[in-house]
């Protein structure tokens, strides 16, 4: 993969960054290092190693689904926010 200021302007318009020129030539400088160190991994011979999926055993612990007694009331944390409408939080439009 080939990182030059093409692709870190692309990335920082995706993640809504603003960079200044010092900072997108350092970033790319890193991102290439990055780059090359995990390459490495691509001579490593794994023939015949089986994939790991997990590195030790994991189980699920389940629970009984109850709901609890809270501290707060509603008008508490209705009271926290900023702006309230119909008795519920109002966000600003996500789309």
């Amino acid at each position: 993969m080939e990182i030059n200021q093409e692709t870190i302007a692309h990335l920082a318009k995706l993640s809504n960054f603003a960079l200044s020129e010092e900072q997108s030539q350092s970033l790319e400088q890193d991102l290439q290092s990055i780059i090359q160190y995990i390459s490495q991994l691509d001579e490593l011979d794994t023939e015949g190693v089986e994939p790991t999926y997990q590195v030790f055993e994991m189980e699920n612990i389940w629970r009984p689904d109850e709901i609890l007694e809270q501290e707060a009331d509603r008008e508490e944390l209705l009271g926290l926010t900023r702006e309230v409408k119909d008795h519920q939080i109002k966000v600003p439009k996500v789309l």
